[in-house]
């Protein structure tokens, strides 16, 4: 048999669903069970937010359930020490999409296969924030919101702008990104963005380059929006140099992770007229900390804590790629989504 232990609530749809992949698959549902665990080794703001209950079992009976587990099903937060107390662990599976969260812990730089729901989340979600940022500071939202604290208007502060035929640029054109470039072509806008490999067209975008354009891109574009992955090379990619080549009132907009962008960059960039706004749904030490005052109260940024991809419905697919990469794991063929270390996702 193949023990799988899940360490995140299934539904019963998806239970049956990951049961019915093969007979020789054994479930141990285990959702919940490690939460009473996470308070001493996660900060308070993961805790505060991600964890719902006090977790069930003694340490040696969660020790025991993961003694035999093949493969895990895990969310954040997880045990940190999972590779160290799973003897028999060879696949690691998470339902979020990026992998950074998982450098905290023993599996990072790991022998084992770890693979991630990159691609699969609320994409469509996380793209309407975007426009929706965008369109904050455009139509600007954020003078009115001012106003409104003030008790009267400076009629003269406001400056809406239109975004058809304005050009947003994509950094990062992976499920996210795509997606953000659909919806920014429905309203008329031309899309121009970087991907890893610029090789062929992608659909909805005018112009696709490697990141080493960067710059070139940013100098023609009104509005930016931050979609790749956190790597040691997109560490402080949007940085002093990266706001100055911007066109002056560009709008920032981050729905990645808080890293890729210098954050006192940033503040110097927006008091210096720089940009006309930005819009983080990430920042520096999210899960440790809450924003800095210097960035949260500023009057020309949106900070939002980390929702973009929350929504009154549930389009996430990892149940779905996590039966499809079971079936390639029992046959011993590749799976989709590995986590390259070298690469950081």
């Amino acid at each position: 048999m193949t023990r799988i232990v899940s360490l995140v609530n299934l539904s019963p749809a998806d239970a049956t669903r990951i049961r019915d992949v093969a007979e020789r698959v054994d479930l141990v549902e285990a959702g919940g069970y490690f939460e009473g665990e996470y308070g001493a080794t996660w900060p308070s703001p993961t805790i505060q937010r991600y964890v719902r209950g006090h977790g069930q079992g003694s340490r040696a009976e969660r020790d025991a359930i993961l003694a035999d587990a093949e493969i895990i099903l895990g969310g954040f937060p997880y045990p940190l020490d999972l590779k160290s107390r799973a003897p028999a662990l060879r696949w690691f599976h998470q339902t979020p999409a990026g992998a950074s969260n998982l450098r905290t812990g023993d599996l990072w730089g790991s022998e084992l296969l770890v693979t991630t729901s990159r691609g699969l989340g609320e994409t469509t979600a996380i793209a309407e924030y975007t426009i929706a940022a965008m369109l904050y500071f455009t139509r600007t939202f954020d003078t009115a919101i001012a106003d409104a604290h003030a008790g009267h208007f400076e009629y003269r502060s406001y400056a809406p702008q239109a975004v058809e035929t304005k050009t947003i640029c994509v950094i990062g054109a992976g499920g996210i990104g795509r997606e953000v470039a659909r919806l920014s072509k429905a309203l008329g806008m031309c899309v121009v963005g970087t991907r890893r490999s610029a090789s062929g067209p992608l659909d909805d975008f005018d112009q696709i380059e490697t990141p080493g354009a960067l710059h070139s891109l940013l100098a023609q574009s009104d509005v930016v929006a931050v979609c790749c992955q956190w790597t040691p090379e997109t560490t402080n990619l949007l940085n002093s140099s990266a706001f100055a080549a911007m066109r002056p009132g560009a709008i920032m907009i981050n729905v990645a992770r808080g890293e890729i962008v210098d954050e006192a960059a940033l503040l110097e960039a927006l008091d210096q007229g720089q940009l006309r706004g930005a819009a983080l749904d990430v920042y520096v030490g999210e899960f440790e900390r809450l924003p800095p005052n210097s960035l949260w109260q500023h009057p020309r940024v949106l900070i939002t804590p980390h929702t973009s991809g929350m929504t009154d419905r549930s389009r996430r697919r990892s149940t779905q790629l996590f039966c499809e990469n079971l079936v390639h794991y029992l046959d011993g063929r590749p799976l989709a989504n590995t986590v390259d270390w070298d690469q950081g996702y």
